[in-house]
């Protein structure tokens, strides 16, 4: 945490601040408040994400602007999405080119704005996607790990599209498409699929992973199955979870309802949890992967959100019972951070609608 505070956040810092410059000179209206909007709000994912970073610490230069300018994409186009009067599942998907060209510098640069009214964004979008071509490219074992990645950035993209449209097509579109990955990951339920394909932790690993050297097809594998499904579905149930009531009262989807019952929750993300950590023990840096997991809980389960609900309270005790000192470490330092910053919620903003 040391190293985070002194390096990591600053460098994060500086790259938000380059990034929210551009976006101040968008032309289009609209593309300029949802570009700042989605720097503004949700700078908690790319400080999050650049601890991956601290793996390599010789190679920060080139991750930290990497996670951050992927990020930035992922919480632009989610802006985008969310935020638009548009449901053409076309449109969403169109947008979405720029994460697979983002760590794909063979593929040709699309038009993403194809299917909108708003397209003058001066180049920013671009300009993100070209800054994580540069990067993939200086990371020596990058092409290991590039099936993978693409992978992830794949199911992402058909997350994205599938939870945007309609509002009586989501539940359907969404169950569908499970039932094509379903053979895969049969101990899974659709929910907790759907929630693991939300999350790009594993393609900062996977950059992370990349960075060193003489990383072969085997170890990447490994990399990818270490975070995928158990590690992504436990950071988006969470999110879900502490957002539940939120949902609820605005309508929108959320994962942790399809369980029904607040004890079939507890149970299912506990076990998800303990998946998560079996799979993080089989991996090189696994002291700094159990950490993750424990953090994850920690700083989910300590938002103050979760007090204001009954339900998802007693599955926090039930999450945090028996909680080992690394856990208990992040959840005073999670609620340090949110008392030093002021907050009445902490940053902690939705990599979803």
């Amino acid at each position: 945490m040391l190293r985070v505070y002194r390096h990591i956040l600053p460098d994060v810092a500086r790259e938000l601040d380059r990034w929210t410059a551009e976006a101040s000179r968008i032309p289009d209206a609209e593309l300029r408040t949802q570009a700042l909007a989605s720097i503004e709000n949700k700078r908690f994912h790319c400080e999050g994400g650049s601890i991956y970073a601290l793996i390599r610490p010789e190679r920060s230069r080139e991750l930290v602007p990497l996670i951050v300018a992927l990020q930035t994409i992922s919480d632009y186009l989610d802006n985008l999405c969310d935020r638009s009067t548009s449901m053409d599942a076309d449109d969403f998907r169109q947008l979405h080119l720029a994460m697979h060209e983002a760590v794909d510098p063979d593929r040709p640069i699309s038009d993403y704005y194809a299917y909108r009214t708003e397209r003058e964004d001066g180049g920013y979008l671009r300009r993100l996607v070209e800054t994580c071509r540069q990067c993939v490219g200086t990371l020596p074992s990058y092409l290991a790990v590039k099936p993978h990645v693409q992978e992830l950035v794949g199911l992402y993209g058909d997350l994205q599209v599938h939870k945007h449209i309609r509002h009586e097509e989501r539940e359907p579109a969404l169950t569908d498409w499970w039932s094509l990955h379903r053979d895969k990951h049969p101990e899974l339920e659709w929910n907790e699929f759907a929630a693991a394909t939300g999350s790009t932790l594993g393609m900062f690993y996977l950059f992370a992973a990349a960075a060193g050297d003489g990383l072969d097809a085997e170890a990447a594998k490994r990399t990818r199955e270490a975070y995928f499904p158990y590690v992504c579905s436990l950071h988006i149930l969470l999110d879900y979870l502490i957002d539940t009531e939120e949902d609820r009262i605005g309508g929108d989807l959320n994962f942790c309802t399809y369980y029904g019952s607040a004890r079939r929750t507890a149970e299912r993300i506990e076990w998800i949890a303990e998946q998560a950590r079996e799979r993080v023990r089989d991996v090189a840096d696994r002291r700094f992967h159990g950490m993750v997991v424990e953090g994850l809980l920690a700083l989910y389960l300590s938002d103050p959100k979760v007090r204001r609900q009954s339900d998802v309270e007693m599955i926090t005790k039930r999450l945090m019972r028996n909680s080992p000192w690394t856990r208990l470490f992040f959840w005073a330092n999670s609620v340090w951070i949110r008392k030093r910053q002021g907050l009445n919620q902490p940053q902690i903003q939705k990599a979803r609608t």
